[in-house]
């Protein structure tokens, strides 16, 4: 409707409720914002320097697996034409290695894998409880004081060069423990099997009880730096509300620290195993080669895969001798693998739980 004015001039429409019908107001529909893309590469312009860090970041996964690859194929390619020259079974026979003939060649790894297992397991054994404690000191009890040299001192003893662990467990620590090798296999080597005489002189030192000893040593800083790191993240709001409810110190560690940083611990511990299958001088400059069969004592002698593969070097000049220790090298390498597919599990399996 048009109203004008009386002077008629200006004139002003107001609406007529009446022509709206039921008098019901319409409000008009709002427009629908253009959506969001979440894909940073989708619509949006990439700049050089993303796509050049990309394509380095793509490529060195890459690279990585290609070396693995390809180090595989490498030791399988070699160790084949060994292998079909063996005349004993590869994986269950244990006696001495004659590669002399190289057209009926003898070798096997049963002792082998038997030795670098053995020795491996009892030096994680020994170095897991106490780069626990030190992993549990240095985050929740030591001072501000000590917790740096402490910290320190530990993560030196991984830059120590294996040769000087090898010498200084042969010549210094095997005479140290020699009371302790004899009194073990006097007074209990009788009814328990791991104390039992073995292959090689108790009192000589070049037993596996030594070399597990000082393998321990070497991995403990591994093991400690990963628990360490990782009980550092502990969430401080966790930490808070455990002595809010009147915990003690050790009930904080043990209800919050403890579970949070198992997976991280179990990692270390892995990449310490890992450390250890693989060790080779310190070994070999320890343990004594030994043509007896392999008992399960920590009195025992032997080879492991990485020291016997280092002492046959001067044999690598013929393809088939040198293939047969690459087939070792083989299984060496598979075990390592598998050790780390397993240590990736026991995370993972962790991590599933705790959520």
């Amino acid at each position: 409707m048009t109203d004008k004015v009386s002077d008629g001039t200006t004139s002003v429409t107001t609406p007529n409720p009446m022509e709206s019908g039921s008098g019901a107001a319409t409000a008009a529909p709002f427009p629908e914002p253009d959506p969001i893309s979440t894909n940073p590469s989708g619509h949006a312009k990439v700049r050089p320097g993303d796509r050049i860090f990309r394509g380095l970041a793509e490529g060195s996964g890459i690279l990585i697996v290609a070396l693995i690859a390809a180090i595989g194929f490498f030791l399988v390619w070699r160790a084949v034409p060994a292998l079909a020259r063996n005349e004993e079974n590869f994986f269950l026979y244990g006696g001495n290695w004659v590669t002399t003939d190289t057209s009926a060649m003898q070798f096997g790894i049963l002792d082998l894998l038997q030795v670098t297992v053995f020795v491996s397991v009892f030096a994680l054994v020994l170095a897991m409880p106490v780069a626990l404690g030190i992993a549990i000191y240095l985050t929740n009890y030591a001072p501000n004081r000590v917790k740096g040299p402490l910290a320190y001192m530990v993560d030196l003893l991984a830059a120590v060069p294996s040769i000087i662990y090898g010498v200084w467990g042969l010549y210094v620590l095997a005479p140290v423990l020699k009371p302790v090798a004899v009194w073990l296999n006097e007074n209990l080597g009788g009814w328990f099997f791991l104390f039992a005489t073995g292959n090689a002189s108790v009192a000589g030192g070049g037993t596996i009880f030594t070399a597990g000893i000082v393998l321990a040593v070497m991995i403990l800083p591994i093991i400690t730096a990963v628990t360490r790191e990782v009980f550092v993240q502990t969430p401080r709001g966790q930490i808070e509300a455990a002595l809010a409810l009147g915990a003690t110190r050790w009930e904080v560690v043990r209800t919050t620290v403890l579970p949070f940083g198992m997976s991280g611990y179990i990692s270390g511990a892995m990449l310490g195993l890992g450390r250890a299958l693989g060790e080779t001088i310190a070994l070999l400059i320890i343990l004594r080669g030994t043509q007896a069969a392999f008992s399960w004592s920590l009195f025992d002698a032997g080879y492991t895969f990485a020291s016997l593969i280092a002492s046959a070097a001067s044999e690598f000049n013929d393809q088939y001798k040198a293939g047969a220790y690459i087939a070792a090298g083989l299984v060496l390498f598979i075990l390592t693998f598998v050790v780390n597919s397993l240590a990736r599990a026991a995370v993972a399996g962790k991590d599933r739980s705790a959520s």
